[in-house]
């Protein structure tokens, strides 16, 4: 390694003979092949004539959106000034592809090409794709995501055929009210703005892209904006050396390709009043090079820029900024002119052949560092969905997830718990967009979006409220946009604040929040950071524990917020939302989904359904589609309200009885006459627990309870039975304008008890076991089923769609309808249970008559797969979920866990025959299914009215969609093969 590192230094010395000090280890443009670099760089080197070698000194900008016009202008500069390089800014990918090659084409030496994209190609270009700011990358702890941050943005800009980023800005923000770095700084501490910039550069290097750190010596801490004028930095040497100077040392070290030169008057570097540093040899030769012993290309910054046009004329200005020590020179305002000055002081000496070769050389060495010895243009195919992929859309997410900052957390509020004691309002302020967050928030928790237009009246609404959430919401489309509080919200929050518990999320800079004068009566802030879609839902998921904060803060915010605050809080196992590949799923795969969905509406098999996909607990699949009815008027929303038909039993009244026998109340041997004395002297009175819910105790299927109550006569419910409008004694609705008599319980439990058994013992599955153990569970906690289970389970999980009698709560338009019921209750069945049975005890059933949505009931199945945790409370015991979750009967054929479905154990069952046998769930008669797998941490929720208008209508079942769709889910974790089994779902529902 010595003898090598050796030879590099001893050609480099020769090459670079200007070049005084050598503090980088590695020469940053020399690639490992230096011996063919070095014959590439003299072959074109000594083959150019003076205009060509000034030329390669030029970077001109092309705006791929301007006219053919002025594009087809630089065709001119390359072919006649024979310009180096393009810095690309602001159009579109194709057009900038087409361009790109089109200029190649026409360069005798290949051109450098350079962007803008700090936080990606979107910072110039459409339809590309944006990684977050650097000050919300300031706020990460992890390095390593700061470097996949660099090399995916490095990873897009090859593809598009660019070789130099000018990033990463090392600019530390020690100023607040800094107009043009502010979000571009990965914050005002120099060590953690060097930590995540050479991460950053580690990215991009990897990737194959030049680096170039900006803007040199220091923009962190200017009043003024130098496009628009020359900023001053006033401060001292030794300042500027501590400070400002500290991550170029670093960068340096680490061998940063590049660095660009800025326009600032620095007095104590610079002598010459008022004299922009780009043209300063003090501040790029001295300085830079001679003592900081950089050896990489030294860019201006554009020399368009007032901070430089107003100092010297067009083509004045280029030449002093080469003999300050320039290498290139950035959008030159007039580029013949200047080239023409720089041949002039050529020719009279001025500039020396070496000079010249110094930095012609560097250029050519960096061209060859960046492929241009093996040109290829880019290739325009698929170029759109190459510079947009699913990898950079998850680590958008991570790098957003690891950024989101809790600076304030009073009496650990943070994140939310105790649903069922909190009644919470969300308010906005700013003037950007906040119902990604209101609608994420809304997926843990009721929440209302409560407005007014005077304080007076906002205040008076919260008073119902004892939780307030506000969300500052200002615009994300450019990191220089406005980011304060007006001062009526200032006035707003401290009072809301004042009168109410508060947690603010702020998506803007963190800077926003110095100008409130008091945060003290805020129990709860947040900071976001920008104002994406994503940062809004990741901050909602944090506020209510699915993900925990994690960033630290890269900024101070007055006294009482110190950079570097931040709490990590807890994660409370709520189901998180995301993309499939963070779990390890395929998306590609899993969207194979849709045509199964298109097929299913299409061909009528239901008017619309829903989807929901969650692995390691995060959703990665959400599908809402076609519509309420046929008729197509409204569609289906995640908050559509579905009919769960049968999974009614493991969403309901299998969790109160696994509470019941975990707490010793029941077991799996206690008998049906001890448990209900009701049954005692009957045919069942000895039928365990265990044998009851395994569908192994013999009963009937099904029992036709409805049909006694029809009158035989005019085939319509009984008046004996039934009333038009709720009287005394017939109060249980049954449907509109039909209500059945109180006493219609003892009636089925009659009917139940002196129904047959069958003659064998086998596997028989039957609804009347959870007939019977809803009047158990009543008769024990004292109150309906429906009571019960919003105060014991729905409540608390913030199941806040999941509901008995759904009318009650909910708008009609909200509810699908389920079926148009001819045989008994002649009418449309909407909003009350289509199950009769359950339809019979008012709505409640043991066995069905629950109302919910997709999202919902995706919690409770991973609270089973949380082992019975979730939210922050335990619902039940690991050891109680397995003992339900067991296939006692395996031996007998039978699949069946303890109220659990099982997977078939022969060709045909309820899933696709993929799932492990450790997996469990049900599937109902209207069309619905949700399922659970522990060894892949998979739940799947399908939602369906499969039943409307006709409850005849078997095409779901028959073309066995619920189940193909769950072999998707299966195949998109890349298994090499599935068992193929000839898959259905049965009579379980």
């Amino acid at each position: 390694m010595k003898p090598f590192l050796l030879y590099l230094i001893t050609m480099l010395f020769s090459i670079f003979s200007s070049i005084t000090v050598f503090s980088q280890p590695i020469d940053p443009l020399i690639t490992s092949d230096f011996s063919e670099q070095r014959q590439w760089v003299d072959s074109i080197y000594d083959g150019m004539s003076l205009q060509e070698k000034v030329g390669q000194l030029f970077m001109v900008d092309v705006f791929s959106n301007q006219s053919k016009g002025l594009t087809d202008k630089i065709n001119v500069l390359i072919k006649e000034e024979k310009i180096g390089g393009i810095i690309f800014s602001k159009g579109g990918p194709q057009r900038q592809a087409t361009l790109n090659n089109q200029y190649q084409e026409l360069s005798k030496v290949p051109l450098l090409i350079g962007m803008d994209a700090e936080w990606g190609l979107a910072m110039r270009l459409d339809s590309t794709f944006a990684l977050p700011w650097n000050m919300t990358l300031g706020a990460l702890k992890s390095l390593h995501l700061i470097e996949e941050a660099g090399a995916a943005i490095s990873r897009n800009s090859r593809r598009l055929g660019v070789h130099v980023n000018f990033a990463p800005v090392i600019d530390i923000n020690t100023n607040p009210e800094n107009p043009i770095i502010g979000n571009r700084s990965f914050g005002e501490e120099k060590s953690n703005v060097t930590e995540k910039a050479v991460a950053f550069m580690k990215g991009m290097h990897r990737e194959g892209i030049l680096s170039s750190a900006k803007h040199f010596p220091g923009h962190g801490d200017t009043q003024t904006d130098s496009h628009k004028t020359l900023p001053t930095v006033s401060f001292s040497k030794k300042r500027i050396e501590e400070i400002e100077l500290y991550p170029y040392r670093k960068l340096i070290e680490e061998g940063v390709s590049s660095v660009m030169i800025a326009h600032l008057n620095v007095p104590a570097l610079e002598e010459k009043q008022n004299s922009p540093s780009s043209t300063s040899k003090a501040i790029v030769t001295d300085l830079l090079k001679d003592k900081m012993g950089f050896n990489g290309l030294i860019f201006t910054d554009a020399l368009n820029m007032k901070g430089a046009s107003n100092y010297k004329n067009p083509g004045e200005i280029d030449l002093a900024a080469f003999l300050a020590g320039n290498d290139i020179l950035l959008i030159s305002e007039d580029i013949p002119k200047a080239k023409n000055k720089i041949i002039e002081a050529y020719q009279e000496g001025i500039i020396s052949e070496e000079r010249l070769a110094h930095s012609v050389r560097k250029i050519l060495f960096a061209k060859y560092k960046a492929g241009l010895n093996n040109y290829k243009p880019v290739d325009t195919v698929n170029l759109i969905q190459d510079l947009n992929t699913v990898q950079d859309k998850v680590l958008y997410d991570d790098l957003v997830e690891n950024a989101i900052t809790l600076i304030k957390n009073d009496m650990g509020m943070l994140p939310i718990r105790n649903l069922e004691n909190l009644k919470i309002a969300y308010v906005n302020f700013g003037d950007a967009d906040g119902a990604p967050f209101f609608n994420q928030l809304s997926r843990y928790a009721d929440v209302d979006w409560v407005k007014a237009n005077k304080i007076e009246e906002l205040l008076e609404k919260l008073k119902a409220y004892n939780q307030v959430i506000i969300g500052f919401h200002k615009s994300d489309k450019s990191p220089w946009a406005g980011y304060k509080f007006s001062t009526e919200e200032q006035l707003w929050i401290h009072e809301i604040a004042r009168n109410n518990r508060t947690i603010l999320d702020i998506f803007t800079r963190p800077y926003a929040l110095s100008d409130l004068k008091s945060t003290s009566n805020i129990e709860g802030i947040v900071l976001s950071y920008q104002n994406s879609v994503i940062a809004q839902e990741k901050s909602a998921q944090i506020i209510f524990g699915a993900l925990a904060a994690k960033g630290k803060l890269p900024v101070s915010i007055g006294d009482n917020f110190p950079e570097g605050t931040g709490y990590i809080s807890k994660k409370l196992d709520r189901l998180s939302y995301g993309l499939p590949e963070s779990v390890g799923m395929d998306s590609k795969i899993l969207n194979k989904i849709d045509s199964l969905i298109t097929l299913a509406i299409d061909s009528k098999m239901t008017p619309g359904l829903q989807v929901i996909v969650a692995r390691k607990g995060k959703v990665v699949f959400e599908r809402n589609a076609g519509f309420h009815t046929y008729e197509k008027i409204i569609p289906v929303t995640n908050s559509s309200i579905y009919d769960l038909a049968s999974l009614t039993k493991i969403l309901a009244s299998l969790p109160l009885i696994m509470q019941l026998e975990e707490n010793g109340t029941l077991n799996f041997d206690s008998k049906l006459g001890d448990l209900m004395p009701y049954f005692k002297g009957s045919n069942k009175e000895d039928i365990r627990l265990q044998d009851l819910l395994l569908h192994y105790g013999r009963l009937k299927a099904w029992l036709p309870l409805y049909v006694p109550t029809i009158d035989k006569a005019t085939k319509r419910p009984s008046i004996k039975y039934y009333r038009e409008e709720a009287a005394e004694g017939y109060s249980l609705p049954v449907a509109e304008k039909m209500f059945i008599r109180n006493d219609i319980r003892d009636s089925i439990l009659g009917e139940i008890r002196k129904s047959g058994l069958e003659r064998e013992i086998g596997y028989k599955y039957s609804d009347l076991p959870f007939y019977m153990m809803k009047y158990y569970l009543e008769d024990h906690f004292k109150a309906s089923l429906d009571f019960t289970t919003q105060e014991e389970l729905y409540k608390p999980l913030g199941a806040n769609f999941t509901t008995y009698s759904p009318r009650e709560k909910f708008d009609l338009e909200q509810i699908v309808p389920t079926e148009v019921d001819n045989l008994w209750r002649r009418q449309l069945v909407h909003g009350y249970v289509h199950d009769q049975g359950a339809a019979m005890q008012g709505g409640i059933g043991g066995h069905a008559g629950l109302f919910s949505n997709a999202n919902d009931v995706a919690k409770i199945m991973q609270l089973y797969l949380n082992g019975g945790y979730y939210g922050g409370k335990r619902y039940l015991k690991q050891e109680t979920i397995d003992k339900f979750n067991n296939c006692y009967y395996c031996e007998k054929n039978v699949r069946r866990g303890v109220g659990f479905d099982k997977p078939q154990l022969g060709k045909s069952g309820p899933t696709c025959g993929c799932a492990s046998l450790s997996s469990f769930g049900h599937s109902g008669f209207t069309g619905t299914f949700a399922w659970a797998d522990p060894e892949e941490e998979i739940v799947y929720v399908f939602l369906s009215n499969r039943t409307f208008p006709d409850v005849d209508n078997r095409k779901l079942i028959r073309e066995d969609i619920r189940s193909k769709i769950q072999q998707i889910i299966y195949e998109s974790l890349l298994f090499d093969e599935y068992p193929g089994l000839d898959a259905s779902i049965t009579e379980t529902e």
